[in-house]
């Protein structure tokens, strides 16, 4: 059979090949065909050689790119791939053809504007996306916040900023067993929360060869569909399990007459490896970096004349100038250990198991194979299987490690094994996961708060059956369930100004909504921000208020408005707070916006900033409904700004009765290139929390040249 490329009415490729190979090498094809501006993205940032294009804007993520080795450890992960598992190494390969026959025809305006040629892929290439795309993903510079909150106010200070922080990527996602439903057949539903990019972060595909017909989101640049899929007798989908499984090392190095040098363990100095890399940065010089390499892994700050900028006195334990214990006048660097540089391995081994599954055992022996990142995976197909597991990889190893970076010269801080992956089960007939505490708690420090996972239970109990038809109504719930201590606060003040009371008494008549036509949710919003503001401008907080010199792309973890911000509710109820007085602060947060309220809805502010590697013009902003600690996950940095760069990137129901009853919907659309009819023609559908039908008639869909 030859490759075939078909469309729906929203421009979804459904794809047809005679083999699992050729159908690869047709989702290479159609991918480069609607996305090769974000293919070609993708590629450069896997490779650090963005800068070369983009600007010195990207020289922050280039570097790092480089200096954790991300293209050279996909190259290590390939060559691994080949000699494990040739079947899918060749299935790879195949994806990459594609995507290198298509690439030079495209017409994708962003490659003239920029004078960028599309180049060529590599077969490790789409292995360096996924890492590229993930290697942020357990959020290691949180190691970088606790240990600053730790030094400057002790250690109490990690669990009352313990939140799902700055550059978390969460989900929600639910379960509802057959018992459960109208049909008898069970449901999975739920929405990715990640940065919300154009082009989309998961593409709409439809894959079909002799040894499968699956439908699911995939990710632009990596074959066959991983997170989110539906084989017509089983489907899975997966949330962020909060998993902890990256490590940071603080780095004794020296330099001699041959390289470099790192102290060890075990009290020797080793060998490591180092050389020097050129960035290229459109506009302005090229940038020189140096590479190296301990035991423990890529230095990826600082080095052996420690940190640009210097280190801030008392790190480590009270040494000045960065000086490492037992070792006056010493630099400082980071090292970084993760688990695919230890390995060779990124689990692309599950992807063509999960593909050919027809039942949940397939589904959970393919998740068996699974590296990163770590995820709690929901499954159920049409016998009554269901599976909820969490599945990827995390290392067993000192809980120091866990929780900040650990000093490479001592031992005991060295990986011994894996974690076994634990499982769960379903209660009263439903599953639910929203990045909160639940089967990978052993596995992690920082979760979710539990509003979005108790909320979405407390929906899925108000009724006896759902049916996936029903589902939209979880997505679109708006209810903020963190509010209740400000709400506190704000209701404990007496002796306010005329405005101000009248201020706190719409606050209180308020229903918790945040809904974008709301003006008490503006409101709540404005005081709320005012009370991070003044929070993270007292002096307590002061030591924390300019964050040391680390790597720029690592700084949002450290940055103090957003660490009080979604922690809010922790610090407005600890018992005490550092000797702040909270009713006061609580009380001039409410003044001030009673003397200026804001002038509109929550959806005057609260907007969409979708992320482009190139910004364009796309018209305005939408608004938006929900919140960060809503099930309408559209999140902003209160006290920052309104605007929401994360949110749901795709939602999905996949109904195990029918297939062709399930739903999806992205945030834009189904193309990548501006202009495109299927540019943006589902984000009317998003902001409402209206559905796409998945189609698989393919008397439905239209043939493509």
């Amino acid at each position: 059979m030859s490759i075939e490329i078909y469309r729906d009415a929203w421009g979804i490729p459904h794809l047809r090949a005679g083999s699992a190979r050729e159908l690869a090498r047709a989702q290479g094809q159609g991918t480069a065909r609607d996305r090769a501006w974000q293919l070609e993205v993708e590629r450069h940032r896997a490779q650090g050689t963005s800068a070369a294009f983009l600007g010195a804007g990207a020289l922050p993520w280039d570097t790092l790119a480089r200096r954790a080795r991300l293209d050279d450890t996909a190259r290590r992960c390939f060559g691994a791939l080949e000699r494990r598992d040739p079947e899918t190494a060749d299935w790879v390969r195949a994806y990459v053809d594609g995507v290198n026959e298509e690439l030079p025809g495209t017409s994708a305006p962003e490659f003239a504007r920029v004078g960028l040629a599309p180049g060529r892929w590599e077969p490790w290439t789409p292995l360096g996306v996924w890492l590229a795309t993930h290697i942020l993903f357990a959020g290691f510079p949180a190691k970088l916040w606790r240990d600053e909150a730790i030094r400057h106010l002790g250690p109490d200070a990690v669990g009352l900023f313990a939140a799902d922080g700055p550059g978390t990527s969460g989900s929600n996602g639910w379960l509802v067993a057959g018992a459960r439903t109208t049909t008898g057949h069970a449901v999975l539903a739920g929405d990715p929360h990640r940065f919300i990019e154009d082009p989309g972060v998961y593409q709409q595909i439809h894959l079909v060869c002799p040894e499968f017909d699956v439908i699911g989101l995939a990710v632009p640049g990596v074959p066959g569909i991983a997170h989110f899929g539906h084989t017509g007798t089983v489907a899975w989908s997966i949330t962020n399990a909060m998993a902890d499984y990256q490590d940071l090392y603080r780095e004794r190095l020296r330099r001699t007459g041959a390289g470099v040098e790192a102290l060890g363990p075990d009290g020797t100095w080793h060998r490591a490896t180092r050389h020097t890399e050129t960035v290229e940065v459109a506009g302005e010089s090229s940038v020189e970096i140096e590479v190296i390499e301990t035991g423990r892994g890529p230095v990826i700050a600082g080095g052996p004349e420690g940190f640009d900028g210097g280190v801030p006195e008392g790190l480590d334990g009270g040494v000045p100038e960065g000086e490492l214990p037992g070792f006056p006048g010493t630099p400082m660097a980071l090292s970084l250990r993760y688990p695919p540089r230890v390995t060779e391995d990124l689990g692309f081994s599950a992807l063509l198991p999960l593909l050919r599954a027809r039942r949940t055992a397939d589904v959970d022996r393919a998740f068996d194979l699974w590296a990163e990142p770590v995820n709690v995976v929901q499954a159920a197909d049409t016998e009554g299987g269901l599976l909820h597991r969490v599945a990827g990889r995390v290392p067993l190893r000192a809980e120091a490690n866990r929780l900040h970076p650990v000093p490479a010269w001592e031992p005991g801080h060295d990986w011994r094994g894996w974690h076994d992956t634990p499982r769960a089960g379903l209660t009263d007939g439903i599953a639910v996961m929203a990045n909160q505490r639940g089967p990978a708690t052993p596995l992690g420090v920082e979760f979710a708060p539990p509003h979005r996972a108790n909320r979405i239970t407390a929906l899925l109990e108000e009724r006896e059956r759902w049916s996936a038809a029903d589902m939209p109504l979880i997505h679109m719930d708006t209810h903020l369930g963190s509010a209740q201590p400000l709400l506190d606060h704000i209701e404990a003040l007496d002796d306010l100004s005329p405005e101000a009371m009248t201020a706190r008494e719409t606050i209180l008549r308020w229903d918790r909504r945040m809904t974008a036509n709301s003006t008490e949710a503006a409101l709540y919003a404005a005081v709320r921000g005012a009370v991070v503001r003044r929070l993270a401008a007292h002096p307590a907080f002061a030591a924390l208020a300019d964050p040391p010199a680390y790597p720029d792309v690592l700084l949002p973890w450290l940055g103090l408005v957003p660490r009080i911000a979604f922690a809010l509710e922790h610090l407005l109820r600890a018992e005490e707070l550092y000797g702040i007085d909270r009713a006061g602060i609580v009380r001039a947060a409410v003044e001030e916006v009673a003397a200026e309220p804001p002038p509109g809805t929550w959806g005057d502010t609260h907007r969409l900033a979708a992320w482009q590697a190139l910004p364009g013009s796309e018209g305005d902003a939408p608004a938006l409904s929900g919140d960060h600690d809503c099930v309408l996950c559209t999140s902003a940095v209160p006290g920052l700004t309104d605007l929401a760069a994360r949110g749901p990137a795709a939602r999905y129901v996949w109904d195990l009765a029918r297939r062709e009853d399930s739903l999806w919907v992205v945030p834009l659309g189904a193309s990548g290139v501006p202009g495109s009819p299927h540019h943006r023609d589902q984000l009317p559908l998003w902001l409402k929390g209206d559905l796409v039908p998945v189609v698989t008639d393919w008397q439905h869909l239209t043939k493509e040249d």
